[in-house]
């Protein structure tokens, strides 16, 4: 397929800047995937399209605060880093540094009031570098001090709390970027839809910066999709297994937990396993696990429309695309979700 059949127009003022203070307030389009036909409402109308038996599939990464900025130790000059792999447990990790020009090995910086510092070490062939950190302590807790959240490029405006690019469920540190479509559950939410007889269960995929890379290939097959890091446990699988065993539906929230879902079940069971996927899912896929989907909107020409796409139809998500910008849904990462069943 081509990349401009997943094209659509969307005016810069609907891509939302801000989170909504109660993170389910936001609005819901919900599409029938078979037939296309939309109905409107707000987030918490999720429940609705969900049975006692059904399971709510979330994914529990969390998003490491990895935007640092300091200053060269010798000159003062200033320094972005952003944090993207640990390469070990002694502090070493492959970072971008803006500028560039001044990554070079052996140079030093400094970051806060001197309580981390670090070195570069090596430049990889993809112009990122392998950095040496030194710290006392705890890593991760000197990191929540000095680093902020690495929002999307599309995302202009400062965020005042840090947490609300961060599910109310993150547990497992590793993202540079949330699971979005989980931002709109609150733990009263989850306790409600618990209640009424849906299992909850989590996997973990830590997402990466390329969830932001456009795709650059005319025919989308070419496309060289990003690997990233995924886990699902025992229990997690086996509670799957049962749910579709017995005629029940898996309900995945976010292309995420999609992509982590289908990576372990192509068989069609879900299998305990943890490691690297760079599966990419676009029409025409036959889904072995996932039946419905909570979803944000996606940016035109991404693979994630291409996800959702391949998952509702492409006609149909343009054609819900189209209507989300003639009734000015927010857009992206703090926007509106869809509902796919």
């Amino acid at each position: 397929m081509n990349l401009h059949d997943f094209w659509y127009d969307l005016p810069q003022e609907l891509i939302a800047q801000h989170p909504l203070e109660d993170r389910t307030s936001s609005r819901l389009l919900m599409m029938n995937k078979d037939t296309g036909e939309l109905s409107h409402g707000t987030f918490r109308d999720v429940i609705d399209k969900m049975d006692k038996g059904d399971c709510l599939v979330l994914n529990n990464t969390k998003v490491l605060p990895a935007r640092l900025y300091g200053v060269r130790e010798d000159t003062g000059g200033e320094i972005e880093f952003l944090l993207l792999n640990r390469k070990s447990k002694t502090g070493e990790w492959e970072v971008i540094l803006r500028p560039g020009k001044r990554g070079i090995p052996g140079r030093r910086f400094v970051f806060g009031n001197g309580e981390l510092k670090a070195e570069v070490k090596e430049v990889l062939p993809d112009g990122n570098r392998i950095v040496q950190f030194e710290y006392d302590g705890i890593f991760e807790e000197v990191l929540d001090k000095l680093g902020e959240m690495p929002l999307p490029p599309y995302i202009t405006e400062k965020l005042a709390d840090k947490n609300r690019y961060q599910t109310v469920y993150a547990k497992e540190e590793g993202s540079a970027a949330a699971p979005t479509a989980g931002l709109h559950f609150t733990q009263a939410f989850l306790k409600e839809i618990e209640e009424k007889g849906i299992n909850i269960t989590y996997v973990t995929l830590h997402v990466g910066l390329g969830t932001f890379r456009p795709c650059k290939t005319e025919n989308i097959e070419e496309h060289n999709m990003h690997s990233e890091w995924y886990s699902i446990s025992k229990e997690t699988a086996d509670l799957i297994n049962e749910t579709k065993a017995r005629g029940n539906r898996v309900i995945a929230v976010g292309s995420t937990s999609m992509r982590t879902l289908e990576t372990a079940g192509k068989d069609g069971v879900i299998k305990p396993c943890s490691g690297e996927t760079n599966i990419f899912i676009y029409p025409p896929y036959d889904f072995k696990i996932v039946d419905r989907v909570i979803t944000n909107f996606h940016l035109p020409e991404s693979t994630l429309i291409m996800l959702m796409s391949a998952f509702a139809g492409r006609e149909n998500m343009l054609n819900a695309y189209k209507v989300a910008v003639e009734n000015k849904y927010r857009f992206f990462s703090f926007g509106d979700a869809m509902m796919l069943y």
